[in-house]
């Protein structure tokens, strides 16, 4: 696997979703507010960075690819912000600028490694005509020179039904087409028909098929439906601390377990993942291996605090140290 990584560097990703500022404030927590029952943070420092599809192209960057980040965001601080930190990562963007709406803002306040509080500032509207238009041009533009198209919904009003058309018709009409691959969110589920890949958490794979899901039974019988539902290429299902479920077909599942060794901040998790997927798919590595290069980044960066990013060199040293997951086939047994 080590030798396959090297692989990855260099291949284009287009990231198509919604982009955000996270905000953090870290601090130390000294006393109870005499105001109500709550914490009083002493602030000591303050980053931003970027979040939503901003962070999914970071840390394609990061791994050595070349991440496109399409998207929208308002005429505001909070989107010159999210500017200059797209040019100092060096990340390729097109960003339709939209005076009607704010650039979401995530607002998470810290101590001791813990998140005390996260404040949303948010728009989440579907873009009008004219912005949904110019950013189905955008993407047409691009299509043709990916190896793979990350879908990044957050929900924020960037990703809606005529956009996920346009991906599909796009990437369909060039003579190699780049797999589709989408992180989910629940309540627009019927958009992402046919994809190649979609990449629910145990939550929303919980949600979209309607049925209660805890054990090795119950994921498999939830990933049946989405199937029938969706109809999607592959599945995958993130467990949290018990790694992954991949449906590479209806009959054909693998777990993959966590190597993370210590969990601080699963903030991001999903956005490392997602993003080593489609690196590792448009560098040549199989799905199943592309699974397993995404568990190991998660496993590194839930040992972090904030959203943080994994380099290729210490993706590959994991490797180097056996960190590998032992793999566990699952069958159906309804």
């Amino acid at each position: 696997m080590t030798a396959k990584l090297a692989n990855l560097r260099g291949a284009r990703i287009l990231i198509v979703g919604d982009v955000m500022l996270d905000h953090y404030l870290f601090g130390e927590v000294e006393r109870i507010s005499p105001e109500a029952p709550v914490p009083v943070v002493r602030v000591e420092r303050e980053r931003h960075l970027l979040g939503g599809a901003g962070n999914v192209a970071k840390n394609v960057a990061s791994l050595g690819g070349h991440p496109i980040l399409l998207g929208v965001a308002g005429d505001d601080d909070a989107g010159r912000a999210v500017g200059a930190l797209l040019e100092k990562e060096g990340i390729e963007a097109g960003l339709i600028a939209d005076k009607s709406r704010a650039t979401t803002i995530k607002t998470r306040i810290i101590a001791r490694n813990q998140q005390v509080v996260r404040v949303d500032r948010e728009v989440k509207d579907p873009l009008d005509r004219e912005r949904r238009d110019m950013l189905v041009q955008v993407i047409g533009r691009y299509i043709d020179s990916v190896g793979a198209v990350i879908v990044s919904d957050y929900g924020k009003g960037v990703i809606t039904a005529p956009v996920m058309d346009a991906i599909r018709e796009q990437a369909a009409a060039v003579p190699n087409p780049p797999l589709v691959i989408v992180d989910p969110k629940t309540y627009q589920y019927d958009l992402y028909q046919g994809a190649w890949l979609l990449t629910p958490n145990l939550k929303e794979a919980a949600e979209c098929s309607g049925l209660r899901v805890s054990g090795k039974a119950e994921i498999v019988k939830a990933g049946h439906v989405i199937f029938k539902k969706l109809k999607p290429r592959h599945l995958l299902i993130t467990l949290g601390a018990e790694g992954i479920a991949l449906f590479e077909s209806p009959g054909k599942i693998t777990r993959i377990p966590t190597v993370a060794k210590n969990v601080f901040d699963v903030t991001g998790a999903g956005d490392t993942v997602i993003a080593t997927l489609a690196l590792g798919l448009a560098g040549g590595l199989t799905l199943l291996e592309a699974c397993i290069a995404a568990n190991v980044a998660a496993g590194i960066v839930v040992g972090r605090v904030g959203a943080a990013c994994v380099t290729m060199e210490e993706l590959t040293a994991e490797f180097s140290r056996g960190r590998a997951p032992e793999l566990e086939t699952w069958l159906d047994e309804a």
